[in-house]
């Protein structure tokens, strides 16, 4: 065997186990983040991108994660075929606490995050219908972080954290990034809320100034009841 025939050889054995390195990769687990703070599941290089507008008080979003989420991750991002971006919609106050706790932590952790509050939206959201008004004047008064900090606690999002590993100390640390909540916050406004994006815009410029401002975002609610998916193909 002369050197050439060894070195293209060792050339398609390389070729060989690279192609085979990419095919067993755990795509679920590789996530990233985008310059827009969205987060991207699975084979970056994927030919079949889904992108999902995702509200966390949304029954049909966790409806889909439900019936869907599973039968993806098997058939579709599994063997790299597809990756899904999970954007953030946020309609109301508790959505932007709980998005602040889905992205708290290293993008890594992200996809287990965003999966456990939809999978127990129910458990979390039912307190929210039953909160009596002395709960609801937390939610609406003091900075922006007393508020959110005031939802998770009522709403048992403390704990949904803990099992994720998380401290009490570490979720408030996210809480109270400001930073952050104008990152998340402000561009719910510019995906089209119209008119009602314009009040949760005022309501959050309120809450930074500390004002007691209005937790009543049922005409943003009402304006983002469809919550839009779209698949692009490379």
């Amino acid at each position: 065997m002369n050197l050439r025939t060894i070195v293209k050889a060792a050339a398609l054995a390389g070729i060989a186990l690279l192609a085979s390195a990419q095919t067993n990769r755990n795509w679920p687990t590789v996530v990233t983040r985008t310059v827009d703070g969205a987060h991207r599941i699975g084979n970056p290089e994927a030919k079949v991108k889904l992108v999902e507008y995702v509200s966390y008080t949304c029954p049909h979003c966790a409806a889909f994660t439900r019936e869907a989420d599973d039968r993806l991750k098997l058939a579709y991002i599994m063997p790299g075929n597809l990756n899904v971006e999970v954007r953030h919609l946020i309609r109301d106050p508790i959505d932007l606490t709980v998005v602040m706790l889905a992205n708290c932590g290293p993008a890594a952790k992200f996809a287990l995050n965003h999966t456990t509050f939809m999978l127990q939206q129910e458990r979390w959201l039912a307190p929210a219908r039953t909160a009596t008004a002395a709960q609801q004047a937390r939610w609406r008064s003091g900075d922006g972080p007393s508020r959110r900090r005031a939802i998770a606690s009522d709403l048992g999002l403390y704990r949904i954290m803990e099992g994720r590993g998380y401290r009490r100390t570490d979720a408030d640390r996210c809480l109270s990034d400001e930073t952050a909540a104008t990152r998340f916050a402000f561009p719910a406004v510019a995906e089209g809320l119209g008119p009602a994006g314009d009040r949760w815009h005022a309501e959050l410029r309120d809450q930074r100034r500390g004002h007691a401002g209005h937790a009543h975002l049922g005409r943003a609610r009402a304006a983002a009841q469809r919550i839009p998916v779209s698949i692009k193909y490379a």
